[in-house]
């Protein structure tokens, strides 16, 4: 299997360009880079449905953070504070991410 790269880290700040919550800016809490989709800190929220594990307890709706497809959201740069397109810099195995429009890095 090919191994897919994102160029969306855990924990970047990114902004949702498309969708119901779009133009809100929200933490990446989880990457499934199989299906190239992201998990955001209190957006794209739905309710699931809790059994009663027990007898007399009672059951109740979470709301629970569904994954959004990383095609729609972009990187939000820490100096511009502006949603950005994202490059790569230096040789071999050593490669930082690099904002396009004012080519500060992020930092990891």
């Amino acid at each position: 299997m090919q191994r897919r790269m994102l160029k969306i880290k855990k924990g970047d700040m990114v902004q949702v360009m498309s969708g119901k919550d779009r133009g809100k800016q929200a933490r990446v809490t989880r990457i499934i880079p199989q299906n190239r989709t992201i998990v955001l800190e209190g957006l794209f929220l739905t309710k699931k449905h809790i059994r009663p594990k027990r007898q007399g307890e009672k059951g109740q709706m979470v709301d629970v953070a569904r994954p959004i497809h990383a095609s729609k959201v972009m990187l939000v740069c820490s100096q511009c504070a502006k949603p950005v397109r994202v490059g790569y810099t230096g040789e071999g195995k050593i490669k930082v991410r690099v904002c396009k429009k004012c080519g500060s890095a992020f930092s990891p």
